[in-house]
């Protein structure tokens, strides 16, 4: 039994007339009987009773017609969800996210995402650079996103964004009525630190920015999120160097203001996923990450006029 012979059972058993079944099919009347034929001998049935006058089914033909709709109704569907998969419309994305970059980049890229492919499931886990190189090799993570990442051998790092610097200070600070802040102006200030525990995180970034100037911050609060830290700002504990995307997160009494200092005033957020990944998904998602990136200047340049 073959599925051509299905269709070609089933259009019989729509138009009770074999020439026009094989009109239909585009075959010829004595291939399409000869089939039907083959078909009947097979199961083996009587699925039809014709003479020179009508086509009729048989008890037998009708029951076999409608499990011949239901199976190739069943093959279509197959077709059709594996078609999709193949070209990364359907299926399931699991995100890794952390710091400030959920503020801005991601949720545009989900967005942009979403539009053309809204039967792809995602989900997002909060995760450190470490869990998510782990969770990558394990395969519970599809992609990750996170800032001054370590090469890894088996992990592949891709640039999605070069991000500005800010200071972020209490509204009423002397220094929030200027556009740009010199870092030089405010060594001596306290600062608000993050992400305490991860290697090579902003933390280490911001200290390297100090020892340029031969200073070492004065900490007096070290958080794990860019949520934390903004807080601790508005309430008037200390400064905070932050990534740009961090404006978004709109606290009362907080000023961003454009970070100026003899360093390297910008951050860079990359995208981690497993080399040789070929999933569908995994690659359209990442030609949406690159798209939204390339329309992004870098908006850093002014700041690398700094002193």
């Amino acid at each position: 039994m073959e599925i051509r012979q299905l269709k070609y059972f089933v259009a019989v058993a729509e138009e009770l007339n074999f020439n026009r079944a094989a009109e239909r099919l585009y075959i010829t009347q004595p291939a399409l009987s000869r089939q039907i034929q083959q078909l009947e001998e097979a199961i083996p049935a009587v699925l039809l009773e014709r003479n020179s006058k009508r086509v009729a089914l048989t008890d037998a033909g009708q029951a076999f017609y409608q499990q011949a709709l239901n199976i190739l109704a069943q093959l279509q569907h197959a077709a059709d969800e594996s078609r999709l998969l193949a070209e990364g419309r359907k299926g399931s994305l699991v995100i890794g996210i952390f710091g400030s970059s959920i503020l801005d980049f991601i949720p545009r890229v989900l967005q942009a995402f979403g539009r053309t492919h809204p039967a792809v499931e995602i989900s997002l886990h909060p995760m450190d650079k470490d869990a998510q190189i782990q969770a990558l090799r394990e395969r519970r993570l599809s992609i990750g996103f996170n800032r001054l990442v370590p090469n890894e051998p088996d992990i592949e790092q891709e640039l999605v964004r070069k991000e500005a610097l800010m200071l972020a200070l209490p509204a009423k600070h002397a220094l929030a009525a200027r556009d740009s802040i010199e870092l030089g102006e405010v060594l001596e200030e306290p600062f608000i630190l993050y992400p305490r525990g991860v290697r090579k995180g902003l933390t280490t970034h911001v200290r390297r920015l100090f020892a340029d100037y031969d200073a070492t911050p004065r900490v007096v609060q070290e958080v794990t999120d860019v949520t934390t830290s903004i807080a601790l700002v508005a309430g008037g504990l200390g400064l905070c160097v932050v990534p740009q995307s961090t404006v978004n997160l709109r606290l009362p009494g907080v000023e961003y203001r454009a970070l100026r200092c003899r360093g390297k005033a910008e951050i860079e957020l990359a995208c981690l996923y497993r080399k040789g990944d070929s999933s569908p998904i995994l690659r359209a998602f990442l030609d949406t990450v690159r798209q939204l990136g390339s329309q992004e200047a870098t908006p850093s340049a002014d700041n690398r006029q700094a002193s």
